[in-house]
């Protein structure tokens, strides 16, 4: 059994639902009938592989079990974000009537005993739902940590602080397996960067925002790791990939249709058409690379955008002096018509696929 990952687990699980839903349309059918000694053996040895793999990656057997998944996942994210919130305003509901000892005492000691718990909770369950919860408690807590004692402190605002949480969230991350505390992880590094980027320019860091383009490189650097080898975390590849890719388009679409902002000494005119046909060419761009490489996270985010910088396009030319019945025919024509170009690619993909299995 060559399966490293959870995700390839649930995939072969899968499979092998699939496959034993078709033996039974194909002996109904009298396309082939089994002997009882192979309908036995591959039972056997169906029921044997699945009884391994949930006990070693805690995968779900059927639908139904899926669905309690997605439930008990949807209502830890909301428990973790519930007490999160929760420990930061009662930080500031009490924090004026404590004195600066005990003030700095609970800052040091939070996030020290949730991440303790986070810890030991990862290595008790094998779900691991409540040690992503106290895992994010520990990163809440974390970030108050550096916030409130550089202000005890009159410490001056610094990025560093951006790195030391995104270092804490990338680590906290990998030893939990919690893909939200990387998306924290990856947002607080593509912070950091962009203002180091920022201040490289003579601009002060908290203007980083100001320049989208300081967004740019951190975005291309998501996306280069997101194909490094992520065999033991579980969807951890999908998060790089589709930050970077929200990263990078998010600053070309801002800079297509303010081109004032940007670092080109160019007519702001110029500048907009240069990023309007980086945005096309780049999410078409994705989305071929998407159905080459098989990763539907790519194609999916690439559609989006190419759809969001389509229709900004068409806002722009015929909003203002077409009828609004005509500029909303127009926008479903354009549907129609995006939507032939993804079935044509749609059949020769199949075609591929047929030729490759003759």
């Amino acid at each position: 059994m060559n399966i490293k990952s959870k995700i390839e687990a649930q995939q072969r699980v899968d499979q092998i639902n699939q496959f034993q839903k078709e033996l039974q349309i194909l002996e109904k059918e009298n396309i082939v009938t089994l002997e009882k000694t192979q309908y036995t053996n591959i039972q056997n040895y169906h029921k044997s592989l699945i009884t391994k793999l949930i006990s070693t990656f805690d995968i779900d057997s059927n639908h139904h079990k899926k669905q309690l998944s997605l439930g008990m996942k949807i209502a830890s994210f909301l428990g973790a974000l519930g007490l999160s919130a929760s420990v930061f305003f009662l930080f500031y509901q009490f924090w004026g009537v404590l004195s600066t000892t005990i003030q700095v005492i609970i800052l040091v000691i939070t996030p020290i005993i949730t991440l303790i718990v986070a810890m030991y909770l990862s290595k008790k369950e094998k779900t691991s739902y409540f040690s992503k919860i106290f895992g994010l408690l520990s990163f809440v807590c974390f970030v108050l940590n550096i916030s409130m004692l550089g202000q005890i402190f009159n410490i001056t605002p610094s990025p560093n602080a951006l790195l030391i949480w995104s270092i804490f969230a990338l680590l906290l991350a990998y030893a939990i397996n919690a893909r939200l505390l990387l998306a924290f992880a990856i947002l607080s590094f593509s912070a950091f960067l962009s203002a180091k980027i920022g201040t490289w320019s003579g601009m002060y860091w908290i203007g980083f925002g100001e320049r989208p383009e300081h967004f740019l490189p951190v975005a291309i650097l998501l996306f280069f790791i997101s194909f490094v080898k992520h065999y033991r975390y579980d969807g951890f590849d999908v998060i790089y990939r589709v930050f970077g890719m929200i990263i990078f388009f998010l600053p070309v679409l801002i800079l297509s249709n303010w081109g004032i902002i940007s670092y080109l000494n160019l007519d702001k005119d110029y500048i907009e058409a240069m990023y309007q046909m980086i945005g096309f060419s780049m999410s078409a761009l994705m989305i071929w690379f998407g159905i080459k490489k098989n990763l539907s996270d790519v194609v999916n985010t690439g559609n989006i955008f190419f759809t969001i910088f389509l229709y900004t396009k068409f806002f722009d030319w015929w909003w203002d002096w077409m009828p609004k019945y005509i500029f909303f025919f127009l926008i479903g024509l354009s549907a129609l018509i995006v939507l032939f170009v993804f079935k044509k690619l749609r059949l020769s993909v199949i075609e591929n696929d047929e030729k490759v299995l003759s």
